[in-house]
């Protein structure tokens, strides 16, 4: 926790030991630890957290916690944390100091903002940020080489990110249920956007994602804001019917 700054406990908070921690230890499949705190109606992570160590993944998701105190050097081992569906509005920029980060979840939470420091998590693979309030993404995000995955659906962005153009391994993007709009035809923007190698598509679907690139490019010209990458080797999927829908 940062100095000065406090955070009120719940009482299943303050009462969790650190025996009742240690018994929430599983062992996952690939024979990692995981700390499994979810569904414990915590407002606040429990303080005896902070004396565990050798744990590779944390599941704080479904419960009630506002902010979360700064990460301490225990975590750095953390390869997959979980936080969705709590009621978090900020993030501590320590946030940067779990660099063996792959998985990142934050979905259905409260966030208006993320820190600079998640750009330092260079070896993150999977990004969810979908049911929270953002409109925009730090600049920094661009540190973020290794990402495949980034989930931002119903949130509040208008535009697609041009940030995210110079993610090169970056494969797909989740902005369903954004109010994107063009200025030409605001009601004619497509509801979802599909990030894809076509290496991934079959001929006759990157054909018709070519077609529609190029058509959206020369709209461009006539004033339509562009949201595509410019890498050649990545092709944008135009708006699918409902039986059709890549999810």
């Amino acid at each position: 926790m940062a100095p000065g700054k406090r955070t009120r406990r719940s009482k299943k908070s303050q009462e969790f030991s650190l025996k009742a921690a240690l018994s929430c230890f599983q062992v996952t499949a690939l024979n990692t630890q995981r700390l499994n705190l979810s569904c414990r109606d915590f407002d606040s992570i429990p303080k005896c957290i902070e004396e565990l160590t050798g744990f590779q993944e944390v599941d704080l998701s479904r419960n009630r916690i506002r902010e979360i105190p700064a990460f301490t050097t225990n975590f750095l081992s953390v390869t997959v944390l979980d936080l969705h569906s709590n009621q978090l509005e900020s993030l501590p920029s320590s946030l940067g100091i779990l660099q063996n980060l792959l998985v990142l979840n934050l979905c259905n939470n409260l966030l208006r903002s993320l820190p600079g420091e998640l750009g330092q998590l260079k070896t993150l693979r999977t990004l969810n940020l979908g049911l929270n309030q953002l409109d925009a993404l730090p600049a920094s995000i661009v540190g973020l080489k290794e990402l495949r995955y980034i989930g931002l659906s119903d949130n509040r962005f208008t535009h697609f990110p041009g940030c995210l153009h110079r993610l090169n391994k970056l494969e797909k993007v989740n902005m369903a249920r954004n109010p994107i709009w063009t200025r030409q035809n605001p009601e004619a923007a497509p509801e979802t956007f599909l990030l894809v190698r076509s290496s991934l598509l079959c001929g006759r679907c990157l054909e018709r994602c070519q077609s529609f690139r190029r058509r959206m490019k020369n709209e461009e010209k006539g004033g339509v804001e562009s949201c595509f990458l410019r890498d050649s080797d990545d092709s944008v999927a135009p708006p699918a019917d409902p039986h059709t829908t890549l999810q």
